[in-house]
């Protein structure tokens, strides 16, 4: 039977424990403080079924700029340079503008201007970036035609683009064979013992191009550079029918010509 002191002692003990379970409760160790503060909320994230997505190029670096908002007001987080891969997941038009919300691996995430992008999953941007690429000048339309046969292997113009390629990575070589007798002395090559057509086939203004994966060939005779021809070649094996397959053929039989 319990007495008015037992009451007591017993509502004094039930606060007590409510009082150590509560705290308990609230209180984390060290390390459960420093991860929980120092994660991101997305990591905490529970998993989610992969979205879906479609592989885009940045093809006008004056338009790339990343936003954390679909708006051209918005912050920026990146300007992306020309060639960079992002990924597309969904689109939405503000003030008469369409932005993608797109991931630039290998962690950001954002909205980027439509026209800065290319993708072979929209048509039309394979017209629309061949209108970009005649409407560019020097190497930059150099860089976008060859971003044009990255992103559209299958293309109906791409026939078209492998002949103009070509036809410009010749002018190209013309333009390099002049610079690099312009840069390299005759007599400081003799000096260093080394061959001389090492010193033309060494010579810096061909690293933007092998970075692109563009070949020249080298003449001694004449110490001339001419274009390898590598796009020449894709048009005839691959589109042999193409109107466009006929004027290869001479490009190349006109550079076997000026090899010998």
């Amino acid at each position: 039977m319990f007495t008015p002191m037992n009451r007591i002692a017993s509502v004094c003990v039930i606060v007590c424990l409510v009082f150590i379970c509560g705290s308990a409760q609230k209180k984390r160790s060290p390390a459960q403080v420093k991860r929980n503060s120092s994660a991101p909320a997305s990591a905490t994230a529970p998993k989610q079924k992969a979205e879906k997505y479609v592989p885009g190029t940045v093809i006008d670096e004056r338009l790339a700029v990343l936003r954390v908002e679909p708006s051209l007001y918005s912050i920026p987080l990146q300007r992306m340079r020309r060639g960079r891969t992002v990924l597309i997941y969904s689109s939405r038009a503000v003030d008469g503008v369409t932005f993608y919300f797109v991931a630039v691996p290998p962690d950001k995430r954002g909205w980027i201007q439509a026209e800065a992008v290319a993708t072979a999953g929209r048509d039309g941007d394979d017209e629309r970036l061949l209108k970009l690429v005649q409407a560019s000048t020097g190497f930059e339309q150099i860089e976008r035609t060859v971003l044009f046969l990255e992103t559209f292997p299958d293309s109906p113009l791409r026939p078209a683009v492998l002949l103009y390629c070509g036809d410009l990575l010749e002018d190209a070589a013309q333009k390099l064979t002049f610079e690099a007798h312009k840069r390299l002395d005759k007599t400081e090559m003799e000096a260093a013992g080394a061959p001389v057509y090492s010193f033309f086939l060494n010579y810096a203004g061909l690293d933007r191009y092998r970075r692109l994966g563009i070949g020249f060939l080298f003449n001694r005779n004449t110490r001339y550079f001419h274009y390898d021809g590598g796009s020449w070649k894709e048009l005839i094996a691959r589109f042999p029918a193409a109107k466009e397959a006929v004027e290869a053929k001479k490009r190349l039989a006109s550079l076997e010509e000026s090899m010998r």
